[in-house]
């Protein structure tokens, strides 16, 4: 398993992460996670689709929430059926669908990596110490070739949520 470390921090402590640093032309690697109703959902389930994964350690942390959240809000715009929004945290999916309900988002497909950290461990965003996952985003085009890809440096970091909603765009064709 590859270990990077230097690249996060937690209010200045320094972590580890674990899997590789992806980058915009890799492919995609598929994950299986659970969604809110404890069914599996795989990235080849959205082929052919463009994919916005916003990858949060909790929702149920403020900036989290705003991630996600403004995420949802700006797709509900874009009114695309051609793009699926994934947000994947290692909360359980009871605690997902709550948050879902209570924050009434409208495109987002919650995604628990709780069980084995699987997706943190392949697309570079299962933090070692705290067993979460990086505040990270990535866009997938219909591919599966990653457009956009972002790991913040510092987990309480702002994501640059322009250059990754020009990835959707123009992965979707939109702009």
């Amino acid at each position: 398993m590859i270990e990077r470390t230097g690249e996060l921090t937690a209010k200045g402590q320094p972590l580890t992460v674990y899997g590789p640093k992806l980058k915009p032309g890799d492919k995609a690697p598929e994950f299986e996670l659970v969604d809110t109703n404890r069914g599996t959902v795989k990235l080849s389930d959205s082929a052919g689709k463009v994919r916005l994964i916003s990858v949060v350690p909790s929702l149920d942390t403020s900036l989290c929430n705003d991630q996600t959240q403004r995420f949802d809000a700006e797709l509900a715009i874009m009114g695309e059926d051609r793009i699926v929004f994934y947000a994947v945290s290692a909360d359980l999916p009871y605690a997902q669908a709550r948050w879902r309900d209570e924050a009434g988002a409208e495109c987002v497909q919650p995604l628990s990596d709780h069980r084995e950290m699987s997706f943190g461990n392949a697309w570079g965003t299962h933090v070692k110490e705290l067993r979460l996952e990086q505040r990270s985003v990535f866009v997938v085009d219909g591919e599966d070739v990653i457009r956009h890809a972002e790991y913040v440096s510092e987990q309480s970091s702002p994501l640059d949520y322009d250059a990754a909603l020009k990835a959707v765009k123009e992965a979707a064709g939109l702009g």
